[in-house]
């Protein structure tokens, strides 16, 4: 059972477009986030320490792509996906220079560019349209998490859902496509919550879809909650749950790029089950299998 027979995946898009697999590399560029640096804060998000979900290299782009296609035994094709930190917080002609430094590489066909949406200047659209113009695929990933303003604020996000809003709207305008993150089981947020977000977000007009399952990770300010018994994140049957009933509200036109996540072991805290993607997967595959797939709900 696959999840592509229930989910308008991006393994699917990417079959039809190119005729093959196409595989993710994740990059970590050296960028820093104004939620650090100082520019906002210095404590970054509640829910954050980036080296749980992507290692910092040393290793320049190009270096990084040629060992990671090395471990990959199953694709020929390639996106880069700039992962780590804020990956548009930097002058127009370094972003320029490290995109293209991946894009140069044999066989990568792509790129996806994590960001969050108080840092997307129209010169940085600007820039992705143009590599989607020269037959690039493109994707800006905007880490939203909630549209409710007051759990933004509760994770110290340092922008509100304007700043979103306003991001989306430009990205279209220039013809780039956009997908949003949303974390499913954040503090004080329920099943009716993360339902308002996804129509928020749909209603913005999103191409694309990664959800997430509110994670603990050492270093996080979050950790301290939890060890205190003051925040508890979903258990996996409960995320299969919510995840499934947001896929079935959500038009087959829109590609899911992610329907679960992990952290790796020695930053992971809690959920247990999210020290491996495969458990989340497979249980909102079987979710879907029996409920419904994307679109059932409309």
């Amino acid at each position: 059972m696959q999840l592509d027979t229930h989910v308008s995946t991006l393994n699917r898009h990417l079959q039809a477009r190119f005729g093959q697999r196409v595989h993710k590399l994740s990059l970590s560029a050296g960028f820093t986030c104004p939620n650090r640096d100082g520019t906002l804060g210095r404590k970054g998000c509640t829910f954050c320490n980036v080296r749980s979900f992507h290692r910092e290299s040393e290793a320049s782009i190009a270096e990084q792509v040629r060992a990671q296609k090395l471990k990959m035994d199953r694709a020929t094709l390639y996106l880069a996906y700039f992962q780590a930190y804020t990956n548009t917080y930097a002058e127009v002609a370094e972003l320029e220079r490290l995109y293209r430094s991946a894009l140069q590489q044999a066989q990568v066909v792509g790129l996806c560019v994590g960001t969050r949406p108080d840092c997307v200047p129209d010169a940085v659209l600007r820039l992705l349209a143009g590599l989607r113009a020269e037959g690039y695929e493109v994707w800006l990933e905007l880490g939203l998490q909630s549209a409710h303003d007051a759990s933004l604020e509760r994770l110290r996000r340092g922008h509100a859902w304007s700043a979103y809003a306003d991001a989306v709207a430009r990205a279209h305008a220039h013809g780039v496509p956009v997908c949003t993150h949303l974390i499913l089981g954040l503090p004080d947020e329920g099943l009716a919550e993360a339902s308002q977000t996804l129509e928020r977000v749909l209603e913005a007009g999103v191409q694309g879809l990664k959800l997430h399952p509110l994670m603990v990770v050492r270093g996080s300010a979050m950790a301290l909650a939890w060890r205190k018994g003051e925040l508890q994140p979903l258990a996996l049957d409960s995320y299969a749950a919510w995840a499934g009933e947001l896929i079935r509200r959500t038009p087959v036109e829109v590609i899911y790029h992610r329907v679960a996540a992990n952290a790796h072991r020695d930053t992971l805290l809690a959920p247990d089950w999210c020290a491996s993607r495969w458990p989340g997967i497979q249980a909102v595959l079987q979710n879907l299998a029996t409920h419904g797939g994307q679109g059932a709900c409309l």
